[in-house]
């Protein structure tokens, strides 16, 4: 499983952007952007503009907004940004709705006149004026449920408790995880090789996914997360239109909405702890113990390749999940998932290494006709 940072870390860096966060729901009308392309403007009711920096999401978000095909948002961007903001401009001048605009504002350092956004990137504050970084364009029924509150609702579940632990976790600039495991519930795959319980939380604050709560499954003979996708629950961020505020564009909660946010924690709760029920667990056991059973009788390389093409896996990570199929002598495809688990520790990504452990699972439950499909 790769290592993101300390629990401690990871709070320390929820509760930094909790304070720079700042959300609007506005009319499309309201916004442009300047001729460079880079600069997001937001104009309030009284007059007054707010300018942002844009993250590469914000931008792939307004061109899917705004129907704009990617390559030839891509290339106006870098090309001809002028021509960008003519486009979008003009396309978000005769839209009728409303959208949500996720922000983060700079943090600024009086000494060095430094700002630094949520990315963790700086640049000279006197440079630029602008408010912040525009992060998320979305939908104005987007629930809000943001990092701090997902990490409040499931981090008591297992605090204090004996056996568990938060064996990794990660804020990315679109995601924040946390891997908890139950060391007290084992099981073994076949004789040697012991396999822990747990359960990966999820969120993206921005757009990306909903909430998920999903099965873990740790090897403790190589330090392998495998994700299950089966079993696990998925919560949309899809809720009430709120409505926008006459002079900001601020949004303010109400108290239906805190309500219903009440209602959905408690089923994160609830989930969280079916993640890591002993029943459940024990199904997913056999599931590995199963893929055991089904052997490669192919050209290992090609069986390799042809599961990198399908869940699509690039050059690198191929030749990583051949190299440890092989060191690992197991060729089976249990064997095939564990080499993919096992590089996913190798990645620089933290988003990725978590799509690799999913890719795992995915593995180890392909059909039949498609093992033997890869297996010819």
């Amino acid at each position: 499983m790769k290592q993101g940072k300390s629990l401690p870390e990871v709070l320390a860096e929820l509760q930094r952007q909790n304070g720079l966060k700042r959300d609007y729901i506005a009319p499309a009308t309201a916004f442009k952007l300047e001729n460079d392309g880079e600069t997001f403007v937001l104009s309030h009711n009284d007059g007054k503009c707010e300018n942002f920096d844009m993250t590469d999401l914000f931008h792939r978000q307004i061109g899917s907004t705004l129907e704009i095909p990617a390559k030839y948002y891509d290339a106006m961007r870098k090309q001809k940004p002028e021509l960008l903001a003519q486009n979008v401009n003009a396309w978000f001048g005769d839209r009728e709705q409303s959208y949500m605009v996720r922000s983060m504002s700079y943090e600024v350092n009086p000494e060095h006149e430094q700002h630094e956004n949520a990315e963790g990137t700086t640049g000279t504050a006197n440079i630029r004026k602008t408010a912040g970084v525009a992060r998320a364009l979305l939908s104005d029924r987007y629930r809000r449920i943001d990092n701090t509150e997902i990490a409040a609702a499931v981090l008591p579940l297992f605090a204090g408790q004996d056996g568990m632990e938060v064996a990794s976790s990660a804020v990315t600039p679109t995601r924040m995880y946390l891997k908890i495991l139950n060391h007290r519930l084992e099981q073994e795959v076949v004789p040697g090789d012991i396999v822990q319980a747990g359960v990966v939380i999820s969120n993206s604050e921005v757009g990306l996914g909903a909430v998920s709560v999903q099965p873990l499954v740790y090897r403790l003979v190589c330090s392998n997360g495998l994700i299950v996708n089966d079993f696990g629950e998925r919560k949309t961020h899809i809720g009430r239109t709120v409505e926008t505020v006459e002079d900001t564009f601020h949004i303010y909660s109400s108290e239906t909405l805190e309500a219903e946010n009440k209602a959905f924690m408690l089923k994160i709760r609830d989930a969280t702890l079916a993640a890591i029920e002993e029943t459940r667990f024990a199904m997913i056991v056999d599931k590995l113990r199963d893929s055991t059973e089904a052997k490669i009788t192919g050209h290992v390389s090609d069986v390799v390749e042809l599961t990198s093409k399908a869940y699509g896996l690039n050059q690198g990570e191929q030749e990583s999940i051949l190299d440890y199929l092989i060191a690992g002598g197991d060729l089976s495809l249990y064997g095939l998932s564990n080499a993919v688990t096992r590089a996913s520790q190798d990645v620089e990504s933290y988003d990725r290494a978590t799509t690799l452990e999913s890719i795992g699972w995915q593995v180890v439950t392909m059909s039949p006709s498609q093992w033997r499909e890869m297996n010819r």
